[in-house]
């Protein structure tokens, strides 16, 4: 699997995100292209310590899901959210597109950084088991949109 953090992944994920319109269909799930924009932003802003989104650490969560964040096996399609992750309300896809690319440029901007802080319900990760999270949760929604 790959690592955010890997020369090269900022530029494809940005590349993948261009890609996208406010027409762009879905290939599977019920999010439109802003609410997966919107959705795709909040680890970003977990892993960036601006927000926490009231996740707290969970022990069969940790047990069942922990490990596939991070390995190099795809998650299946339609697999479930956690709810406060569901995003059910209109986006301004514009806005949405605006505030990931502004979020992945600064995690990017931080990509040398080693001491990153625990996950809220992950507890401790490393480096590369937070860069791999996060290009994988990336990566299957950009998928999840053909790009």
């Amino acid at each position: 699997m790959k690592s955010f953090f890997e020369n090269g992944v900022y530029d494809e994920i940005v590349s993948r995100i261009e890609k996208i319109d406010p027409n762009t269909s879905p290939n599977w799930g019920k999010m439109n292209a802003g609410q997966m924009l919107h959705h795709c932003q909040m680890p970003l802003n977990i892993i960036l310590e601006k927000k926490d989104y009231g996740v707290k650490p969970n022990w069969l969560i940790n047990m069942l899901f922990k490990k596939s964040m991070y390995s190099d096996k795809l998650w299946r399609k339609n697999m479930p959210t956690a709810p406060s992750f569901k995003i059910t309300d209109e986006k301004n896809f514009e806005v949405e597109k605006t505030e990931i690319l502004n979020l992945i440029s600064e995690l990017n901007n931080q990509k040398e950084r080693e001491d990153w802080q625990p996950h809220p319900s992950f507890g401790k990760l490393t480096k590369d088991q937070w860069g791999k999270m996060q290009y994988k949760h990336l990566d299957h929604h950009l998928r999840q949109f053909g790009v």
